[in-house]
């Protein structure tokens, strides 16, 4: 076994052990894990996976996850900012707690820049630019020749069964009423 792996199996137990009973804390699968994060009504998840060198090298960070579709880009850039600062100290180390544990330390800070009003501009933005995208593309119509044009019209005129629909000659009564003139009534 090699050593890499060796300090990732002691690494698992460990997160296993101090985590256990957390809520926050997830195990995806055996190299990828998240942790979630709260400030009030804000919040977010750090998703952490291992390459097959971890810890030599540094894990994946991910926070393009559907729960964190809220945040906005200078949110996302400050905590892997904040991680990637981190891990880089850590190289060669089990890190997974370190960097779930020094996030933990500056949720209020990274939040601070998350309101509301960003949110929801930036959500306004995407379906403005969502839109025009969708409006430059034209929707092309069958093109159809008289003959196709005269048949569909014979077959809605008649409908099926080569009979006109019930009706068909009957005159507006109320338009017809309207035309006639009002005679007093005694």
């Amino acid at each position: 076994m090699s050593d890499d792996a060796e300090q990732q199996a002691e690494e698992i137990e460990v997160l296993k052990s101090i985590y256990e009973g957390d809520d926050a804390f997830k195990q995806v699968d055996a190299k990828t894990y998240q942790y979630k994060y709260a400030d009030g009504d804000k919040s977010f998840i750090l998703e952490i996976s291992w390459g097959p060198t971890y810890p030599t090298e540094k894990p994946k960070f991910n926070l393009e996850i559907f729960y964190n579709q809220h945040l906005i880009p200078s949110v996302k850039e400050k905590i892997l900012e904040i991680v990637n600062a981190e891990a880089d100290q850590w190289v060669g180390c089990a890190m997974t707690y370190t960097l779930f544990e020094c996030l933990k330390e500056k949720v209020q800070e990274i939040l601070a820049d998350q309101t509301e009003e960003a949110v929801v501009s930036s959500r306004v933005e995407k379906i403005v630019i969502e839109d025009q995208v969708e409006s430059k593309k034209t929707e092309k119509k069958e093109q159809l020749t008289k003959a196709q044009k005269r048949r569909a019209w014979d077959k809605a005129e008649i409908g099926r069964g080569g009979e006109k629909p019930r009706g068909w000659d009957w005159v507006d009564i109320v338009k017809h009423l309207s035309q006639a003139p009002h005679q007093p009534t005694s």
